[in-house]
């Protein structure tokens, strides 16, 4: 789903509009937060992102996206990414990654959260908590100008340690005025991720997909969209759009009320 192109380097301006789209999603994601909870469907949340989303004068990137169907992508329990929203019910157990993506004056603000609906099995929790703390180690280990293998080169050890795998197939990418962007952003260190470097003015996604079995991954050929794991374990995701300034990596999709960097589920 890249674009083919060049780099996109933002401007001064071009980094305040990019701050404005993160900054709408972020006050997204906190508005359906209460929301994803036991006894509501997939189809409700997505609903509250779309009235949200236009109600304000914006744009769901992934509504009609290569033709996607809805306005944010729920994925359940072993569905590592790409999941459409439905009439599942959210049980007690259950885990749930909603990703989003703002469209603002046509810049792109994208992230995702995986929330714990009740009281869930320990492996869940630990893929969670895994998924999260790769994250954020992988954002705090970025420096102007580093390699985009820095990305990789954090999470894959780190999941390892813990006894859990990473998704290849599915990366983050550059963000800007389109929604994917070159470089390609993936979790694991390969050759053109040792090439590629993040210098300043450069928007992309850090969003490592954590699987608690093997990495392996199969594709739902009904729906064309939704993606599990291989062997049916379950999977856990978090998402940020991050800005690389001057002075290092600039989170643009904080949330005030969701978990900060350090947190435990």
């Amino acid at each position: 789903m890249l674009t083919k192109q060049k780099k996109l380097i933002l401007s001064n301006a071009q980094r305040d509009q990019m701050r404005r789209a993160g900054k709408a999603n972020g006050e997204l994601m906190d508005f359906i937060r209460p929301h994803v909870k036991a006894g509501v469907t997939t189809n409700e949340i997505d609903r509250l992102v779309h009235d949200w989303t236009y109600d304000r004068g914006y744009k769901a990137a992934t509504l009609g996206y290569h033709k996607y169907p809805k306005s944010c992508c729920t994925s359940v329990n072993e569905v590592i990414c790409h999941g459409i929203p439905d009439d599942y019910e959210l049980q007690d157990g259950d885990i749930v990654n909603v990703d989003i993506t703002t469209i603002v004056d046509g810049w792109h603000g994208d992230q995702s959260e995986t929330f714990i609906i009740g009281e869930t099995t320990e492996e869940r929790r630990a893929v969670v908590q895994c998924a999260f703390d790769c994250m954020h180690m992988a954002i705090d280990a970025l420096t102007p100008g580093c390699r985009v293998a820095t990305i990789g080169e954090t999470v894959v050890p780190e999941a390892h340690r813990r006894g859990f795998t990473v998704v290849r197939e599915y990366v983050g990418h550059g963000l800007g005025r389109q929604f994917h962007l070159d470089p390609s952003i993936p979790h694991f260190p390969n050759r053109q991720s040792r090439i590629d470097r993040l210098f300043p003015g450069m928007c992309f996604t850090v969003e490592p997909m954590i699987n608690a079995g093997s990495r392996y991954t199969k594709s739902d050929k009904v729906d064309g969209w939704t993606v599990r794991t291989k062997d049916g374990r379950p999977s856990a995701q978090f998402e940020h759009s991050v800005l690389m300034t001057e002075d290092g990596p600039e989170i643009l999709t904080l949330t005030k009320d969701g978990p900060q960097k350090g947190h435990r589920f």
